[in-house]
């Protein structure tokens, strides 16, 4: 037969293969047909052949005879290289013989492959980390989204179906096209980040494989203010100014501003008098700013010379002031020895007051001092008061002197008077004018009425700090509130330097730097340097100003403790736009406590002198080899050290222990001279010397060791014992107590035998004797009387037994020379014994007077040559008193409490 058809297929074949597999399912299946079957070779089918470029598939013939067919992939087949594939297949029949030859083949069919898809790759995102920030206390819809992205080629495997945060307990949550969105409002001061993780998930529930973090900042408010500053500035005393707020800066928010006023306010109402100020006593202060002397503190520390204040109530710590505070039922009657009995036409009152609104619906005067009769009458001569948040001043003065109508009281009204602040009052009269200072700043009365004088009378007056003396032992118009520092100085006013330097604060504010603030800055002080306003019109230049804002305390030892600060800003716009609003800052500063300085005094502590050097117009230096030390712990606990410091001292106290000095036969005294160009006073009493001033230790020391106790009858002297204490800042820091006690050294001879012919003793020649230091409870035992009847009976041989006792005693002598030698100088005048005379004690009796007359003759003249003595003079006899030190020994000396009464009328000039 011949062949005369060629095979048939379908026209196009439709097939699927998944990736990665060989295996293509045709649809219909892959067969072919020739009509020459079943001829051999002519109607069986031997191949099928693929045309198209690269198509990576191949055809084989599963059955000749058949025809049938399959479709296999040649090579690799990747959804996600090619998703389909297209080309054209025709079947060849065995030809006519078993060569082949002759071969017919079918027309060509298309076939569409496509390839299935398999998830094999996980769910990728497309950036390896998120960020966003939000604002706090909002709600957002969406802050950020997330993307991820699968290579697989099918939409079922490619597309991402969901997200999830992998982080459990966050207040965010994320949709399934990937926005994260907050649940809940942030606030920046609980948290001001938040990490998180999320994955993603294709529509296979193919995980990533790798989660991406997410980062949230959390953007507080814009809130314009001051930002960058602390709460709390730790000062440590002696390091000068420090610097507040040194990376402070404004915050607008980005509101255009024209000028910016800035306010810093140091509250120091609390610490002591309004501020930090040196604590010194009234008189030391006075004399530190150069006041004139002669003034009367009216309320000084109770003692037993000022006892007049005990009763007061007190609100002090040995860290501030001495205050009183005065509630309306207390008063002070000041002794008519303290008070200054002529002002004259000149004189001045001040006085630290803390006041406020006197309480009640009718305000009564409150007397702050009274002067006024004691008896009979209850004219008040002058006083100060307050009446209805008003300052009045009486002053009537005597008819004798003035006979005309003329100014008496003197209204201020000011107020400072009832703010409830302490304030520096300082009144100066200069009759009849009247001024007024409150805090260095001067004022005058806005009312002024006129009195006739008063008439003189012989009653006494009395004068009274808290209320004003009634007579009949009642007082009235009592003072509510607080006073220090109060005194009255006749004789002259107060000038204004000096009111400046009392009552300046030793705390403030202050700028470092000042060439580095721009030109345009504009800043201003209060006198008290506690109020700084810094003006500027830009940002930038206001930000700088205030970074050089500054603390600064001068006081060596300052009062620790917190001091308030308190920021107010103001800002101005271009044109009428609505501006910001500043709100205020409150910050402290922190004065931390100070190293506090021992004191310590030292020397020798005892002083053995002749009984001729106390009679010696100059006395003796107890106190000649004095040093003043001070001392500072420094480091910490593990490395503790001890450094020396200096700083001023304000009074040195020298207490005689045991009976109180007398008069009469001794004295304690300084010259003027050593007091001289030295910020130093002195008084002094029957109790001792006290020396006060703000000065330094130096002079404290050269004025002590300058100090001379005289003893013109030192004859029933055995030893006089003192107390040295020394204070800063009035008692806040004190030093030991040094005792020293100074021995009197008495040369008698030992007696058997009484001489009646040895009677005129003031011409007898001092004889050396053996060194004898006498118990104070030591005394010379009178002879028996039937010692005197033999002595007078055998009057006839006294000349044999004198010189019989010469010769034993001039034996002695030589014995006990060595001894003495070494309590006594080698230059010492003890030299010129020629002969020993022993005088009968019983006989002396009757010569004591005279001789105590003598004495105190000599006694007024030693006083006339202390008292008109040069420095020259006063130099030549220290170097005589050096040479007749005879030895010092130390002793514990007996302890007594209590201070000196001082009395100024008895300081030797």
């Amino acid at each position: 037969l011949l062949m005369v058809h060629k095979p048939w297929i379908e026209t196009s074949y439709h097939g699927v293969i998944t990736e990665n597999m060989d295996t293509v399912l045709l649809d219909p299946p892959l067969v072919a047909l020739d009509k020459d079957a079943p001829v051999a070779y002519a109607g069986e089918i031997c191949s099928f052949k693929i045309f198209g470029q690269d198509a990576p598939f191949e055809a084989v013939v599963l059955n000749r005879t058949s025809g049938e067919g399959v479709l296999k992939a040649s090579g690799h087949v990747d959804c996600e290289s090619q998703k389909e594939y297209t080309f054209i297949i025709q079947a060849y029949d065995c030809g006519a013989e078993p060569s082949g030859a002759n071969w017919k083949k079918s027309h060509k069919a298309v076939v569409h492959i496509q390839v299935d898809d398999v998830n094999e790759f996980s769910p990728v995102f497309r950036e390896s980390l998120y960020k966003a920030s939000v604002t706090e206390g909002k709600i957002y819809d969406s802050i950020l989204q997330v993307e991820a992205w699968d290579q697989d080629c099918s939409p079922q495997y490619s597309q991402i179906c969901n997200y999830e945060i992998v982080t459990g307990g966050t207040p965010f949550a994320i949709d399934r096209n990937g926005n994260i969105r907050n649940t809940e409002r942030l606030s920046y001061e609980k948290q001001q980040s938040y990490r998180i993780m999320v994955s993603a998930f294709d529509c296979g529930q193919k995980k990533a494989e790798e989660d991406v973090v997410v980062h949230i900042e959390v953007k507080p408010v814009c809130k314009p203010g001051w930002q960058g500053w602390s709460k709390r500035v730790d000062y440590e005393p002696g390091t000068g100014s420090k610097q507040l707020f040194p990376k402070m800066h404004l915050e607008t928010c980005g509101g255009p501003l024209s000028g910016v006023k800035a306010m810093v306010e140091l509250q120091t109402n609390h610490i002591g008098k309004g501020c930090d100020r040196e604590t010194y006593s009234e008189k030391s202060l006075q004399k530190l700013c150069g006041a004139a002397s002669g003034s009367t503190d009216l309320l000084p520390a109770p003692s037993p010379s000022a006892n007049w204040t005990a009763s007061l109530l007190t609100d002090s710590g040995r860290e501030s002031d001495l205050i009183y505070r005065f509630d309306g039922y207390q008063a002070a009657n000041v002794p008519a020895h303290v008070v200054p009995q002529n002002l004259t036409d000149q004189f001045t009152i001040a006085t630290w007051m803390k006041h406020g609104p006197s309480p009640g619906l009718r305000a009564e005067k409150e007397t702050i001092l009274c002067n006024s009769d004691k008896t009979e009458m209850n004219r008040h001569h002058y006083s100060l008061y307050v009446h209805n948040c008003r300052l009045v001043f009486l002053l009537r003065r005597d008819f004798t002197l003035i006979d005309s109508y003329r100014p008496a009281e003197f209204h201020w009204k000011l107020e400072q008077i009832c703010d409830k602040e302490w304030h520096y009052y300082v009144i100066n009269v200069e009759f009849p004018a009247v001024t007024l200072f409150v805090d260095g700043v001067t004022y005058e009365p806005y009312l002024v009425t006129d009195d006739w004088p008063i008439h003189s009378s012989k009653i006494d007056t009395q004068l009274t700090v808290g209320a004003c003396w009634q007579g009949q032992c009642v007082c009235m118009y009592y003072f509510h509130g607080s006073l220090s520092g109060l005194t009255i100085r006749p004789g002259r006013i107060e000038t204004q330097k000096v009111i400046s330097c009392l009552q300046a604060c030793k705390e403030g504010l202050d700028i470092n730097s000042l060439e580095s603030l721009a030109k345009d800055i504009k800043f201003h002080f209060n006198p008290a340097q506690s109020v700084l306003v810094v003006e500027g019109e830009d940002v930038d230049s206001i930000n700088t100003a205030m970074t050089k804002v500054s603390y600064i305390n001068s006081r060596q030892f300052p009062t620790p403790g917190l001091r308030r600060l308190h920021i107010s800003t103001s800002v101005q716009c271009f044109g009428e736009d609505t501006c910001v609003s500043i709100p205020d800052i409150k910050a402290v500063v922190m004065v931390l406590p100070p190293s506090e300085p021992r004191i310590t005094i030292s020397g020798s502590k005892q002083l053995i002198r002749p009984a001729s050097d106390l009679r010696s117009p100059l006395g003796v230096a107890p106190f000649r080899d004095l040093r003043i030390t001070s001392t500072v712990m420094k480091g910490d606990i593990r490395r503790p050290g001890v450094m020396e410091v200096m700083h001023n001292l304000d009074y040195c106290d020298v207490l005689v222990i045991g009976e109180e000095l007398e008069p009469e036969r001794e004295s304690l005294e300084i010259h003027h001279s050593a007091l001289l160009g030295k910020h130093l006073d002195a008084t002094n009493s029957t109790s001792g010397i006290s020396i006060y001033g703000v000065d330094s230790m130096a002079h404290y020391e050269q004025v002590l060791r300058q100090l001379r106790y005289r003893n013109w009858k030192p004859a029933s002297l055995t030893e006089r014992r003192f107390r040295l204490t020394c204070s800063e800042l009035n008692g806040r820091y004190t030093s030991n107590e040094f005792n020293l006690e100074v021995s009197v050294l008495h040369h008698t001879a030992p007696m058997e035998h009484v001489n009646h012919m040895a009677a005129q003793s003031q011409y007898m020649r001092p004889v050396h004797h053996p060194l004898m230091i006498h118990n104070p409870n030591s005394h010379m035992s009178a002879p028996p009387a039937a010692t005197v009847v033999i002595v007078v009976c055998i009057s006839a041989l006294v000349i044999i037994v004198v010189i019989g006792i010469y010769r034993i005693h001039a034996t002695h002598q030589e014995g006990s020379r060595d001894d003495e030698d070494e309590i006594k100088d080698p230059e010492s005048d003890w030299e010129s014994a020629g002969l020993n005379i022993t005088v009968n004690p019983m006989e002396v009796t009757g010569t004591v007077r005279g001789e105590e007359c003598e004495e105190e003759e000599d006694e007024e003249d030693d006083a006339e040559l202390v008292g008109g003595m040069t420095i020259v003079e006063s130099e030549s006899s220290d170097e005589e008193e050096e040479e007749g030190i005879k030895g010092r020994e130390e002793v514990n000396g007996r302890k007594q409490k209590g201070k000196p009464e001082w009395d100024s009328s008895r300081v030797t000039y």
